[in-house]
């Protein structure tokens, strides 16, 4: 039998919101949907019913039916879920981050390493066409030595939802740092390259989720107020990297500032700046051929599907039986950045990666 998407049998572990957003996806790129798994009651029968297939309680009955799945599920769960795929050698998307904690995030590489199956993390903004453009530039040299990215990714007001998992230490592993920040961190390594980690040094704030006086004008979960919020809403950081490359870091999930998702990429013959969200692209240039000039130009492209896009490329991989990549081992470097950046904070100093 030739394989392609369509015989790859896929289940979704944990049936929230993200869940279904990935079931709809499977549906359209022509992959089988076999079935999923949640713990929760509610979850499952809206699943079957919206999707017309099998759902479980217990995920070990789910991956006797599958070849492939996707876990969805709150960041402590996500070791328990992949280590058991891996063993099976079952391929997996496991969406972002790695884990809750270091030491969970590297027992998942070490499965992932000695599966057969596929490993993919979901650090979906590499497939956005801004990002995809401002790459190959990278890669053919246009911006000539990459040495510095700008990475904001702030909110003024957008805590997921005081109460939820989100918002609770020891289910997340922390907050807009690690929910927001994984993005950040990862497509700042990924465009300099992913080059070795010198040290880092970093502040995480608790500043607003933890008011009775809140104010806000949209939330993506109910608001169950501050009690339980035990994670940061900002943090800012500095990254340094071999060859001196480095990065600066803004998230929050609350500020008292305007929104931004704006990267710039800095180089010695060009600079990109991108919205990571409204897909605004520019490049910014010097000249002295002719008189002095400096150059702005602002490239259009179409705003994609970047979740889809990052399945095309997950399920593309098995059926092509190429090399595996390289997200999980990123993903960990991105988890390591995570934790030394809380560490930095704690103790009120710079980490360096080799301690």
């Amino acid at each position: 039998m030739t394989l392609d998407r369509s015989n790859i049998e896929t289940g979704i572990v944990g049936l929230g919101n993200i869940g279904q957003y990935h079931a709809e996806r499977l549906v359209d790129l022509g992959v089988t949907l076999t079935g999923g798994m949640d713990i929760a009651a509610e979850a499952r029968t809206r699943f079957a019913r919206r999707y017309d297939v099998d759902v479980y309680d217990d995920h070990r009955e789910l991956y006797d039916t599958v070849d492939a799945v996707i876990i969805t599920t709150p960041n402590k769960y996500h070791e328990e879920y992949a280590i058991d795929a891996f063993e099976r050698d079952l391929h997996v998307l496991l969406e972002k981050p790695l884990a809750h904690s270091i030491e969970s995030a590297e027992r998942i590489a070490d499965a992932a390493a000695d599966s057969e199956g596929h490993a993919t993390v979901g650090f979906n903004n590499r497939f956005a066409n801004t990002v995809r453009i401002v790459k190959d530039r990278i890669d053919r040299g246009n911006l000539g030595d990459v040495s510095h990215v700008e990475a904001n990714y702030v909110r003024r007001r957008g805590i997921p939802g005081r109460g939820s998992w989100f918002t609770r230490h020891q289910i997340a592993g922390g907050g807009a740092l690690i929910d927001l920040g994984v993005h950040a961190i990862d497509l700042a390594l990924y465009l300099l390259g992913y080059p070795d980690l010198w040290e880092v040094s970093g502040v995480a704030r608790s500043e607003f989720g933890h008011r009775e006086e809140y104010a806000y004008l949209d939330m993506w979960a109910d608001d169950a107020g501050p009690e339980g919020f035990d994670v940061d809403d900002s943090a800012s950081a500095f990254i340094r990297c071999d060859g001196n490359r480095t990065v600066s870091l803004e998230v929050a999930w609350a500020t008292n500032r305007p929104a931004t998702h704006e990267f710039v990429v800095r180089g010695t013959e060009a600079a990109a700046r991108f919205d990571l969200l409204d897909g605004d692209l520019s490049v910014h240039s010097a000249s002295n051929d002719g008189p002095d000039h400096l150059e702005d130009t602002t490239i259009e492209t179409r705003q994609n599907d970047t979740h889809s896009d990052e399945q095309k490329a997950f399920f593309d991989r098995i059926v092509g039986d190429e090399d595996h990549d390289n997200s999980v081992r990123e993903a960990l470097e991105v988890q390591r950045v995570i934790e030394s950046i809380y560490r930095s904070s704690n103790e009120g100093r710079t980490i360096a990666f080799d301690e």
